[in-house]
C-alpha cells in the first residue's frame, strides 16, 4: 500500500460511506479497474477508523444527549418521551446487522467481492429503489415519530448492506423514506444508528490486527488513510445532511445508474473482464 492508494482509498471510504453510493463497491470497483492490489486487514482498520472518527465528531452534541438521555430513561425507569426512546431505538435498530453480519460476512464476501458484474447491477438496482422511493415517499414524518417497529424495519433491512453496491446509508435512507419519514429525518437516523455499527466493525479489526502487529511499511500508509478518511467523511456529513434539507436524491441515483451501468456494458462487452 503506497500513499497515493491510500489517499485515494480514503476518499472513497470517507465520501462513500456517507453518500448513499455504497463504499464496499467502490473500495472493490476501483482497485479492480486500476489493477492495485488488495488494500489488506490493516487498511481496512484504518478506514472503519477514519469513518468513526468522522461521525463522532460531527454528532458530538447528538451522542452526548444520547448517553444522558440512556442514563435518564435508566434511572427513571421510562421510555415516556421520544428522546428517552432514541437511544433504545438506535441499538434495536443495529442490532439485526450486527448479528447478520457477524455470521454471514465472510460467506456474502466470497459470493459478492469477486463479481463486479453483481455490483455493478446492485448498484443500478437499489439506485431505482431509492429513486422511486424518494420520488413516492410522504417524507412527513420527523425524528421524534420513529417507532419501534420503524427501527426494527430500518435495521432489519440494512442487512442487505452486506453485498457490496447496495450501499449502508443508501439502503437505510430508503427504508427511511418507504415509512414516510423527511429526507433530513432518514439521513439522521441512518447516520446515528451506523456510529456503533461503525465503531464495532473498527474494533473487530484492531483486534485482529493487534494480534498480528502492522506489517512493515504500512504504518504511515494506515495513518494517512485515517485522516483522509475522516476529513472527507466528515464534510460528507455535513454535505449530506444540509443538503437534503431543499434537494431530491436524484443526483445520487443517476450516478450509480450511469456508474453501475457504465460498468456492467463494459464487462459485457469484454472491454474490461
Amino acid at each position: 500500500m503506497n500513499l497515493l492508494h491510500a489517499v485515494v482509498l480514503g476518499a472513497l471510504q470517507g465520501f462513500a460511506e456517507v453518500l448513499p453510493i455504497s463504499s464496499s463497491a467502490h473500495l472493490i470497483l476501483v482497485p479492480w479497474l486500476l489493477n492495485w492490489p488488495e488494500s489488506g486487514l490493516t487498511f481496512d482498520v484504518a478506514l472503519h477508523l477514519g469513518t468513526f472518527i468522522a461521525l463522532a465528531a460531527y454528532f458530538r452534541r447528538d451522542i452526548i444527549e444520547l448517553i444522558f438521555n440512556t442514563y435518564d430513561a435508566i434511572s427513571t425507569r421510562s421510555l415516556n418521551t421520544p428522546a428517552k426512546r432514541l437511544p433504545f431505538l438506535i441499538v434495536a435498530a443495529t442490532v439485526p446487522a450486527a448479528v447478520v453480519g457477524k455470521l454471514f460476512e465472510h460467506q456474502v464476501e466470497d459470493i459478492f467481492r469477486s463479481s463486479p458484474l453483481l455490483i455493478a447491477s446492485f448498484l443500478v438496482i437499489f439506485g431505482l429503489l431509492l429513486g422511486l422511493v424518494d420520488m413516492l415517499g410522504r417524507k412527513r414524518r420527523v425524528l421524534d415519530e420513529i417507532s419501534s417497529g420503524n427501527a426494527m424495519v430500518i435495521g432489519v433491512l440494512q442487512c442487505l448492506a452486506l453485498i457490496p453496491g447496495v450501499s449502508r446509508s443508501g439502503i437505510t435512507i430508503t427504508a427511511g423514506l418507504m415509512l414516510g419519514f423527511t429526507r433530513e429525518t432518514a439521513a439522521r437516523f441512518s447516520f446515528l444508528m451506523s456510529l456503533p455499527i461503525v465503531a464495532g466493525a473498527a474494533l473487530l479489526k484492531t483486534v485482529e490486527i493487534a494480534k498480528h502487529g502492522v506489517p512493515a511499511g504500512e504504518g504511515l500508509p494506515m495513518l494517512v488513510g485515517i485522516i483522509v478518511s475522516a476529513v472527507t467523511g466528515y464534510i460528507s456529513v455535513a454535505f449530506l445532511l444540509r443538503y437534503v434539507q431543499k434537494q431530491t436524491l436524484s443526483p445520487f441515483v443517476w450516478y450509480r445508474v450511469m456508474v453501475g451501468g457504465g460498468l456492467a456494458i463494459a464487462i459485457l462487452s469484454g472491454f474490461k473482464s
